[in-house]
C-alpha cells in the first residue's frame, strides 16, 4: 500500500470514527497540536474534543461526495476532499456541504491529521 493510500484509509476510518462521537478515539486521529480552521475562526484538539464530551457537538454522518485529492508534500500528505456532513450543534441540528483540506504527518502511532480547514462548498 502506498502512503497515500495508507493515509486514504486513516482519513476514511477517522470520518466513520466522528460519526461514533467518542471523544476519546476521535482524538486518537489528530495531533496534539492540531488546529481546525473554520469561517469561525481556529479550534484546537481540546476544543472538538471537550465539544464532544459535552454532547454540544454531535456528528451523525460524514462522506466524501467527490473531489478527493491525496497529494505527498514532503513528508507530510495533504488530503483535499469535498465532504457532507449531518449533526447537531448545542442541539441545533445542521447539515453541511464543505471542502476539507487536512495534513497528515506520519508518527510512531501512526499517520495523525495535524491541520484540517474547511470552506463551505458553493453551488450554483
Amino acid at each position: 500500500m502506498t502512503i497515500e493510500e495508507q493515509v486514504r484509509a486513516t482519513a476514511a476510518e477517522w470520518d466513520r470514527i466522528v460519526v461514533g462521537n467518542d471523544p476519546e478515539q476521535v482524538g486518537s486521529f489528530m495531533t496534539d497540536d492540531w488546529v481546525y480552521v473554520s469561517s469561525t475562526g481556529a479550534a484546537t484538539k481540546a476544543d472538538i474534543t471537550g465539544w464532544i464530551a459535552d454532547d454540544r457537538l454531535a456528528h451523525h454522518s460524514m462522506q466524501v461526495v467527490g473531489g478527493e485529492r491525496v497529494a505527498r508534500a514532503g513528508d507530510a500528505v495533504v488530503v483535499t476532499a469535498r465532504k457532507t456532513s449531518t449533526g447537531a450543534w448545542e442541539g441545533t441540528p445542521y447539515s453541511a456541504d464543505e471542502w476539507i483540506s487536512q495534513i497528515w504527518v506520519n508518527t510512531p502511532a501512526g499517520w495523525k491529521c495535524a491541520f484540517a480547514q474547511k470552506s463551505d462548498a458553493q453551488t450554483k
